[in-house]
């Protein structure tokens, strides 16, 4: 036995020790991306000291949390290179498990009950916005994500989540040149159409919503999954209405809108009675919510 020992000692003291790791970074194929390609808009529905407990302390993140302060605070909870846990089961575009490919950015706001009262929840204060509309325009840059994979919580995971709810201005930051909307002109055209030949049925709305990114499955009835999502469509481009309810407005919307591409801002104008929204973003905006990344 001691013979083995003194072999045994032997041998691990000649053993070669390996040489320190050495990585040439000269080299740089052009057959490459970021991981990211969608950002997720969430809302916490909750107060701050709940949101920052709930995204540090469970098993719920996200990349960044932006607060109701005044001014508002943007935290970073998570770096860009790390997959934060936000969107869970979800899919968009035809693509799954979007937290290993997605930014998530949290926003503190109190949410939004469903009802057919056409009550959209509380609004979005404006500095809040402002500092949003910079950092989704700051991550889309440097990870050059499309305007169509600009999305909420309720557009990849419509089954089961409604942030950030239909007082979300998606309108006012197509305004801004931020994510993906539709030549408002045209959708008034086929409107007017549609009110005169008819509505399409459950398949063809299926289809359309599968083309632009929801998740759906094909029953050509109009089940509950199809009432679901479309009312997250609706939240999205039509909040005036959220009811799942398939009506000549919302087909014409979905007919007319771009599968991908930019925002279409040329025919977009303030609607009548609607409420401005200035979200000051511009590079002063921008250097605000750098500096307030915490």
């Amino acid at each position: 036995m001691l013979l083995v020992l003194l072999l045994l000692g032997g041998c691990a003291a000649t053993a070669p020790h390996a040489p320190p790791l050495q990585i040439d970074t000269s080299l740089n194929a052009i057959a490459q991306r970021s991981r990211v390609d969608v950002i997720v808009v969430h809302y916490t529905h909750a107060s701050l000291p709940r949101s920052i407990s709930l995204l540090t302390r469970t098993m719920v993140s996200s990349h960044y949390l932006v607060t109701d302060e005044q001014p508002p605070r943007i935290y970073r909870l998570v770096d860009e290179t790390q997959s934060a846990w936000h969107a869970g089961d979800s899919e968009w575009q035809g693509k799954t498990a979007l937290n290993a490919r997605s930014i998530g950015i949290e926003i503190v706001h109190p949410g939004w009950e469903p009802n057919l009262a056409g009550q959209r929840g509380p609004d979005f204060p404006a500095d809040q916005l402002a500092v949003v509309a910079a950092l989704i325009q700051d991550i889309a840059a440097r990870h050059d994500v499309a305007p169509h994979n600009i999305v909420g919580h309720s557009d990849v995971a419509p089954l089961r989540k409604q942030d950030p709810g239909p007082s979300f201005p998606w309108r006012s930051l197509a305004l801004e040149g931020i994510g993906r909307w539709f030549d408002e002109e045209a959708a008034s055209a086929e409107q007017a159409r549609m009110e005169s030949t008819g509505l399409p049925d459950a398949q063809w709305a299926q289809q359309e919503l599968k083309r632009i990114g929801y998740p759906i499955t094909m029953t050509g009835e109009w089940d509950k999954q199809t009432q679901t999502v479309l009312a997250a469509f609706q939240m999205h481009y039509r909040p005036e209405t959220v009811d799942g309810v398939m009506d000549a407005q919302t087909a014409a919307i979905l007919k007319v809108m771009p599968t991908t591409g930019s925002a279409v801002t040329s025919s977009l104008a303030p609607r009548p009675g609607a409420k401005p929204q200035t979200f000051r973003n511009d590079s002063a905006a921008h250097q605000m919510a750098s500096s307030q990344v915490q």
